[in-house]
């Protein structure tokens, strides 16, 4: 399913991945961000049958700031019919004095690579 080692120059999926983080209660300062992004190129784990996935993202600005993060996926999760997603959980980059968690499954890759029966 994932043996595309033998050709690095070969251009690899990507994954959309889109989602909210926990919400940040101190201070009567009650908000929570949105993210949307792609993730980078599959990224083969040697001697496995998997991969990961970078994650880059900025969140929406929402009251006066917004968050970054940089980080990776879990590797590939069976969801049948040949497709996988991945799932992540971690927290944001400390902004405005607080950080925030988050928890997100990608979408599947080539989400209408399929035929119809």
């Amino acid at each position: 399913m994932y043996n595309n080692q033998n050709n690095c120059n070969k251009q690899k999926h990507v994954h959309e991945l889109t989602g909210s983080t926990g919400i940040f209660e101190e201070c009567n300062d009650c908000h929570n961000h949105r993210f949307c992004t792609v993730t980078g190129e599959a990224i083969y784990i040697p001697g496995k049958n998997d991969h990961f996935h970078e994650v880059k993202f900025r969140t929406d600005f929402t009251d006066e700031h917004f968050h970054e993060f940089c980080g990776k996926t879990s590797g590939a999760i069976d969801v049948g019919g040949g497709k996988h997603v991945h799932f992540i959980k971690d927290c944001t980059e400390k902004e405005d004095n607080h950080k925030h968690e988050f928890q997100a499954a990608t979408l599947i890759d080539s989400p209408i690579d399929f035929k119809c029966k």
